[in-house]
């Protein structure tokens, strides 16, 4: 933006504050965003493409690779060490995000009453939506004590919603849709891909397991661009190269959809105190999402004294010194192998 002088500072925080009000991945946004500004329609594709597929060709050579060698003692050794590092990561993302997000009683009502739904099982999805809607209709009658008895029982509410666990046979379409729905409901963070990965993937219909799901986002995590190219990983491993592919257009295809309908309405949606609001509820609850499913994965993680001193040691690291993620992904694959020797 400096350099090029494309666009000026106030235009940049408007397509910034624009990105953070539809779903899907923001940075990935943002760079739709600015080619759209930049060449139109064209500029809008070129832009998106441009921004995605070097990390998707990227994840699917490390996709092949782990197919290729992920049952080697080696591979399992350089995991071994990588996942206490990605849950470090997730947990550093949770605290910078919580800061932001959790500034007020409301939103830290709705992210309790979410993280209560979230471990009695309830549809993510429905979590979300009743979020929103809390925190829209405590903006409008917040004098009134009735909304603090409506987020209290908001848990108990969701809790009769609860989704169904049932083994679903793996196909091409269902892998496409799924990753569709997610691109075009995920608010925030990548990070919060999580919760909708191991909900379905992994819990409902057995298409991954705990620990093919931490690589996953070890590899999303480590390769350059966003993390939700995570999905290229885990298309690739249920459904070959053509689920890889599958899997990137679902879950990337919204995000240029809900640019080109927002870019027009960006002034209106950022003056519009109810649809900050139900971002700021979906926000909350999205976090603590986050929080539950990176619990549950740390269970499979954390194996013993090294994978725990692993993860502190990666979480003081991030917190306190600000290390590249990077750098510690690397750092906790060569403890591992070495570890094994």
């Amino acid at each position: 933006m400096r350099r090029r002088t494309w666009l000026s500072r106030e235009e940049f925080l408007d397509l910034l504050g624009a990105t953070n009000l539809i779903p899907g991945p923001n940075s990935t946004e943002l760079a739709i965003h600015l080619g759209h500004r930049r060449a139109g329609w064209p500029g809008l594709v070129v832009a998106g493409v441009c921004f995605i597929v070097p990390a998707m060709l990227l994840t699917l050579a490390a996709a092949w690779a782990y197919v290729r060698f992920g049952t080697l003692p080696q591979a399992g050794a350089l995991l071994y060490g990588v996942k206490p590092v990605i849950l470090a990561v997730v947990l550093q993302a949770l605290w910078g995000l919580g800061k932001t997000a959790l500034t007020t009683r409301p939103r830290i009502a709705v992210a309790v009453g979410a993280a209560v739904a979230s471990a009695l099982g309830t549809n993510e999805l429905l979590i979300l939506a009743v979020a929103g809607a809390a925190l829209a209709a405590w903006l409008h009658v917040r004098s009134a004590p009735a909304p603090r008895s409506m987020l209290a029982f908001a848990p108990f509410a969701l809790h009769g919603a609860t989704a169904v666990t049932a083994s679903v046979p793996f196909s091409l379409g269902g892998l496409f849709l799924f990753f569709l729905k997610v691109g075009s409901v995920l608010f925030g963070s990548g990070y919060v891909l999580l919760a909708f990965l191991r909900a379905d993937l992994v819990e409902h219909w057995g298409w991954l397991t705990e620990a093919q799901l931490l690589d996953a986002v070890a590899v999303g995590q480590f390769t350059p661009g966003p993390v939700f190219t995570t999905a290229t990983f885990i298309g690739y491993l249920v459904g070959g190269t053509p689920g890889a592919g599958l899997a990137t257009l679902g879950i990337f295809l919204p995000a240029f959809v809900f640019v080109a309908l927002s870019g027009p309405l960006i002034p209106r949606l950022r003056r519009s105190q109810t649809a900050g609001a139900v971002l700021d509820g979906v926000n909350a609850a999205s976090l603590a999402l986050m929080a539950v499913v990176t619990w549950q994965l740390g269970r499979a993680a954390l194996v013993d004294a090294w994978t725990v001193a692993l993860a502190v040691i990666g979480a003081v690291l991030l917190l306190r010194w600000r290390v590249n993620s990077a750098w510690l992904v690397l750092g906790g694959a060569a403890v591992g192998l070495l570890l094994a020797l």
